[in-house]
C-alpha cells in the first residue's frame, strides 16, 4: 500500500500540458515550483502516507465531549504546520508563502493520494484563510490570519444544519447582537470536518447564521467568526462536540455535530451578505474536492497496478510465459491505462482551472475578464469531473484487485470508501451540474464558446501529427457535439428550464470528457515533438501517446450520445 508521489506526471502536466510558465516572476520560477513539489513530495510519501490505513482502521473517538485522533495523526499535523504547508498560497504580509493557487493544486493531489482524511483539515483551514483575507476587516486579519498561517490555530467552515443541507437558505442558526458588538450563536451544525481536534491550540470557526429580523431566504444569512477559544484570553466559549458521524470512509477525520449554545461570535464582512463570503470558502473548496478525486485515483492506481504485475496466474495473450501475471490480460493491462489516462485527464483539467485564476489575477481588463470566465467555467466541472472520475477509477482498482479487492486487509476498499463522498459534499455533482448550465454558462454562452475557439485554434495553428489524426479527428466530432449541446441548453433555458435541468449532468460530463481529451492530446503532441528530438524518457513519452488514444478511443467517441442524452427533454420524467 506504499504510494509514491507522480512528480514527473505532475511536470509534464504543467509544462508539456499546461504553460505555467505564464506565471513566472521574480518571486515564482520554475526553480521554485520544482523545489516545492519535491518538499511536497516528500511530507506525502514518508510522512502522510504511512499513516494512512492506521487512521482509516482506528479514526476518531469522543471521549469526555472531546474529539481525540491518533497521536500519529497529531505528529503530522505538526509536521505539516511547520513545513509551512498550511500557509502555501496565503498573503506573505501576514506570514504565508503567497505562491500561486496552482501549487496548492499541484501539491494537495500529492497530499489527497497519500491521506485524504488527513488533507482535509488544511483544506478547509486554507479556505477559511481565504475568506477571511477576502472579506475580513484589518482587526480580523491581523489577530486570526498570522496563527491560522502556522497552523497554531485550524480553520472549519459550518454550513450544513439538520434541516437545512444544500438549501442553505433554510438554515435557522441564530445569530443576536450584543451591547459589545458581538453577537451570540445558538444552533446546531452537522457535518462538520474536523470540528474539533487535540491537533490545534484554538479551532476557529466560519459560521453561517441568521439575525433577528434578517430577510428570509439566502438574503438573510450572514457569516459570523466563532472561535473554540477567545482568541484574546483564552477562556473557553460555549460551543460543544455533540457527536461523531460514523461514516463510510474518511474515517481517521473527525466528522462533527456541533452544538452552538449562546457562543460568542464576530461578524466577518457585512450584515446578510454572509453567502458571498462564503461562497469564497466553497469556490475553493471545490477546486480542491476535485484535486481529491484525482489523487485518490492516483493512490488507487498506484496499488492495483503493483498487485497486477505481482499477481502471477499462468500464461496471457499478451504475455506467453508459462508464468506471467495479470497484468498481461488484455482487460487488465486496459483496465490499468483507463485508469491512468482519466487520472492524467483529471489532473490537467483540475490544474488548469488553477491556472486561470492565477493567469486573471495578473491581468487586465479584457484578458482578465476572459480568463475569469474561463475559471468561473471550470470550476463545477473540476469539482464534478475530476471526484466522478475518483470514484470510477477506484472501484476499477478494486476490479483489478478480484476478491483481494474486496478483503480490507489488501487496503483497496479505503480508497473506494473514501472517494465517495467527494461527489457529495461541497455541492453535490448535481448542484455542479446545475450550476455551470446555469450560472456559468450565462445567457449566451461566452465562457463555453471561448473555450471551444481555443482549442480550435490549437487545432488550426499548430502542425498535428498525422500518427494522430484519427484522434483529432474523433475530438472535432466531440467539440461539435459541444457546440450542438451549449446551444440547445441556451435556447431553452427560459421556455424549458426543466429540461436544461435533466441536460445537466450529461452536460457537465461532456465538458469534461472534451476537455480532457483536448489536453491528452496535446500532451501526446508535446511527446512526438520531445521522441524527434532524442528525449533520454522514450518510453515515458510513447506512454502519454498511448494515454491519449487509448482515451480517444474509450472515452472521447462517446461525445455524441452525450448529446443525445442531453437533448432527450425532461418530459420522459414524468412517465417514470
Amino acid at each position: 500500500m506504499s504510494y509514491h508521489a507522480p512528480i514527473d506526471d505532475i511536470k509534464f502536466c504543467l509544462d508539456h500540458i499546461l504553460d505555467s510558465s505564464v506565471l513566472y516572476n521574480q518571486e515564482f520560477d520554475q526553480e521554485l515550483r520544482d523545489a516545492v513539489l519535491e518538499a511536497s513530495a516528500d511530507i506525502a510519501n514518508d510522512i502522510l502516507a504511512p499513516i494512512n490505513h492506521l487512521g482509516d482502521k482506528h479514526g476518531t473517538q469522543l471521549i469526555d465531549g472531546k474529539v481525540m485522533i491518533r497521536p500519529e495523526f497529531m505528529a503530522a499535523i505538526k509536521a505539516f504546520s511547520d513545513g509551512g504547508w498550511q500557509g502555501l498560497t496565503a498573503n506573505p504580509d501576514h506570514g504565508g508563502q503567497g505562491l500561486p493557487r496552482l501549487m496548492a493544486s499541484a501539491s494537495f493531489e500529492l497530499f489527497q493520494a497519500a491521506n485524504m482524511a488527513f488533507s482535509l483539515m488544511p483544506t478547509l483551514n486554507q479556505a477559511a484563510i481565504e475568506a477571511i483575507e477576502t472579506h475580513g476587516s484589518e482587526a480580523q486579519k491581523q489577530l486570526y490570519l498570522p496563527k491560522l498561517i502556522t497552523g497554531e490555530w485550524i480553520g472549519t467552515m459550518n454550513l450544513t444544519e439538520p434541516q437545512a443541507g444544500s438549501d442553505l437558505a433554510a438554515l435557522t442558526l441564530k445569530a443576536e447582537p450584543q451591547n459589545d458588538g458581538s453577537y451570540k450563536l445558538t444552533g446546531q451544525k452537522i457535518f462538520i470536518t474536523w470540528g474539533d481536534h487535540q491537533g490545534a491550540k484554538n479551532i476557529i470557526h466560519l459560521v453561517l447564521g441568521r439575525l433577528p429580523e434578517a430577510p428570509l431566504g439566502s438574503k438573510g444569512i450572514s457569516l459570523f467568526i466563532c472561535s473554540k477559544f477567545d482568541p484574546i484570553t483564552g477562556a473557553p466559549n460555549t460551543i460543544n462536540v455533540a457527536g461523531l458521524e460514523h461514516k463510510m470512509g474518511i474515517h481517521a477525520s473527525p466528522t462533527c455535530v456541533m452544538a452552538y449554545d449562546g457562543a460568542k461570535a464576530e461578524l466577518i464582512g457585512p450584515i446578510n451578505g454572509g453567502l458571498a463570503a462564503m461562497f469564497t470558502m466553497m469556490n475553493a473548496a471545490r477546486l480542491a474536492v476535485g484535486v481529491q478525486g484525482v489523487g485518490i485515483a492516483e493512490r488507487a492506481y498506484q496499488q492495483a497496478l503493483t498487485y497486477a504485475k505481482d499477481r502471477i496466474q499462468g500464461p496471457t495473450l499478451l504475455n506467453k510465459a508459462s508464468k506471467s501475471s495479470i497484468y498481461d490480460h488484455p482487460d487488465v493491462r486496459l483496465m490499468i491505462g483507463l485508469m491512468a489516462a482519466k487520472i492524467m485527464a483529471g489532473r490537467a483539467i483540475c490544474l488548469a482551472t488553477a491556472l486561470a485564476g492565477d493567469h486573471a489575477k495578473l491581468s487586465d481588463g479584457e484578458v482578465k475578464a476572459r480568463l475569469k470566465r474561463r475559471e468561473d467555467f471550470l470550476v463545477p466541472i473540476a469539482k464534478a469531473w475530476g471526484t466522478d472520475m475518483g470514484v470510477e477509477v477506484t472501484s476499477i482498482a478494486l476490479q483489478v484487485h478480484g476478491g483481494m479487492g474486496f478483503i480490507e486487509e489488501t487496503g483497496a476498499a479505503q480508497h473506494y470508501r473514501d472517494a465517495r463522498i467527494a461527489p457529495i459534499y461541497e455541492g453535490t455533482n448535481g448542484i455542479q451540474a446545475l450550476d455551470l448550465v446555469g450560472r456559468k454558462l450565462g445567457r449566451d454562452g461566452t465562457a463555453a464558446f471561448e473555450l471551444k475557439s481555443d482549442l480550435e485554434s490549437y487545432m488550426v495553428n499548430n502542425s498535428l501529427s498525422e500518427c494522430l489524426i484519427a484522434e483529432w479527428q474523433i475530438l472535432s466530432k466531440a467539440l461539435e457535439a459541444f457546440e450542438t449541446a451549449t446551444n440547445w441548453i441556451l435556447g431553452r433555458k427560459i421556455e424549458a428550464p426543466a429540461d436544461v435541468a435533466t441536460a445537466a449532468s450529461a452536460y457537465l460530463k461532456l465538458c469534461g470528457d472534451l476537455l480532457g481529451g483536448f489536453y491528452l492530446l496535446k500532451g501526446a503532441e508535446s511527446a512526438l515533438v520531445q521522441l524527434k528530438e532524442t528525449s533520454p524518457k522514450p518510453d515515458y513519452l510513447n506512454r502519454q501517446i498511448g494515454l491519449a488514444r487509448l482515451y480517444g478511443a474509450h472515452v472521447l467517441s462517446h461525445a455524441p450520445t452525450l448529446l443525445q442524452a442531453i437533448t432527450m427533454g425532461s418530459e420522459i420524467l414524468t412517465k417514470i
